[in-house]
């Protein structure tokens, strides 16, 4: 089992900055990829980042390409978010999850575990 837990979500103007974080408990974190995930109301669950378990690669939506950015800590067992130039449409519940293979994937279906998300909403 793992358990995932987000911080750091908010209300924060448009063109401003959010950090959120992820903490893992319950399983070998270091080995296996993770990623970010929203929803925004009345639409479906969206990929935004993974990272693999050594934090060598990564992969982003285009959506939020060169303003988000993410990022682990395997000692700690911990994963973050820094969004940068946030705009409304970026407001969702955001979600972190974990997947027990080290292949990157966009596919929501492809995660095990999920955290209970964080609210992000961005005002115009």
């Amino acid at each position: 089992q793992v358990q995932l837990v987000e911080s750091g979500g908010g209300l924060v103007q448009a063109g401003g900055s959010l950090r959120l974080s992820c903490a893992a408990s319950g399983r070998t974190f270091r080995t296996y990829t993770t990623g970010w995930f929203r929803q925004a109301p009345g639409k479906e669950r969206e990929f935004v980042a993974s990272i693999r378990g050594s934090g060598g690669s990564t992969y982003y939506a285009d959506s939020v390409k060169g303003r988000f950015t993410i990022s682990r800590d395997n000692a700690k067992n911990t994963m973050a978010l820094q969004m940068n130039s946030l705009k409304p449409e970026d407001t969702a519940i955001y979600y972190c999850a974990f997947r027990t293979s080290t292949v990157l994937t966009t596919n929501a279906d492809d995660y095990n575990y999920w955290g209970q998300g964080t609210q992000v909403t961005v005002s115009s």
